[in-house]
């Protein structure tokens, strides 16, 4: 049933305000941190940076989400992460927990009981424990070799309770620690597209070879062939390429025949050059990608010279697969 508005509902401009304020409020928390950033952040990069094992991060609630989204963040940038829940660690899941691991817990105020009753029995196991809270005084705090503390703040909104402004934070404290980490690793883009092979930017930076078509999808043929010959001999057999890639007898690379090139020889009525060797009506020094070349500069190729297909070369200029725009045509720009 649709809703009845009333003369009492909020106008869209009140709506806007409202959530231009919240943004507001959790922009200026921000500026906040970064005027007042704890000195201990360097004792937290250290101590990661030294560890042996794992990132173990440990947090309840909505201070859980924000830690799940810190660990991932550490992951995916060459800090070994895994997230702990504190109700499942009292109950059987500390053994997760390794000696060469260090624990990151997050907690507004440092008091969350799941959180605290664990604190104890890691410090047994003598892991040392990064804190990120509000209070420096807090019962976390006062478990952890590094306290990462933001100092108090609002909550934003129109209750002030939800964990927002405080969630805001404590990401952007997680944020720089695991970015700052990765950087002190000299972690590299080849890194990065090594753990996100099934993303945009993991394509990018995947090399040539691994989304070509290889060279037996790919019609090739010596640049003494006639065009009849050529099209007689690759006719009926599954091909999914519309161009011919031209070779001389030491098979490097020399030339292109599209089948635009073909299509435009019977609208001009040029039947004798159906005859004639492939080299004579082929397009010569075509562009090509180097093999062990990112998917970026193959992709920056396509775009800028307007082409649909790209031969990927070897290093004696021989021809090795074919990059068709179709392959890439999520990674173009504006596409």
């Amino acid at each position: 049933m649709e809703a009845i508005r009333t003369n009492t509902d909020p106008k869209p401009f009140d709506l806007m305000r409202q959530a231009r304020d919240i943004v507001l409020d959790e922009a200026q928390a921000l500026e906040c941190l970064a005027a007042n950033f704890p000195l201990s952040f360097v004792d937290a990069v250290e101590l990661i940076g030294e560890c042996q094992g794992a990132v173990i991060v440990c947090g309840v609630g909505k201070a859980g989400w924000i830690g799940q989204k810190i660990s991932a963040s550490l992951a995916s940038t060459g800090t070994v992460s895994h997230f702990l829940n504190p109700s499942e660690a009292f109950h059987g899941d500390l053994g997760r927990i390794g000696t060469h691991d260090v624990v990151l817990a997050l907690s507004n105020s440092g008091e969350t009981n799941e959180l605290t009753q664990i604190l104890p029995r890691i410090n047994q196991f003598g892991v040392p424990i990064i804190s990120i809270t509000a209070d420096p005084n807090s019962t976390l705090a006062k478990h952890s070799q590094v306290v990462l503390h933001y100092g108090k703040t609002s909550e934003t909104g129109h209750l002030q309770l939800a964990p927002s402004t405080s969630t805001t934070v404590m990401l952007a404290v997680g944020d720089a620690l695991a970015l700052v980490v990765s950087e002190q690793r000299q972690f590299q883009a080849m890194d990065f597209a090594k753990y996100h092979p099934g993303g945009s930017l993991g394509r990018k930076l995947s090399l040539v070879e691994e989304i070509m078509k290889p060279l037996a999808n790919c019609r090739v043929a010596d640049e003494s062939e006639t065009v009849r010959d050529i099209y007689i001999r690759y006719h009926g057999k599954d091909r999914r390429v519309g161009i011919v890639l031209v070779v001389n007898h030491e098979d490097h690379l020399t030339g292109l025949f599209t089948d635009s090139d073909l299509a435009r020889m019977l609208e001009r009525q040029q039947d004798k050059l159906f005859d004639a060797p492939i080299r004579e009506v082929m397009t010569r020094n075509p562009f090509t990608v180097t093999l062990g070349s990112h998917t970026a500069v193959a992709v920056e190729t396509l775009a800028c010279r307007n082409l649909s297909e790209l031969p990927v070369v070897d290093a004696q200029a021989r021809p090795v697969g074919l990059i068709d725009i179709t392959d890439v045509v999520g990674l173009l720009p504006n596409s």
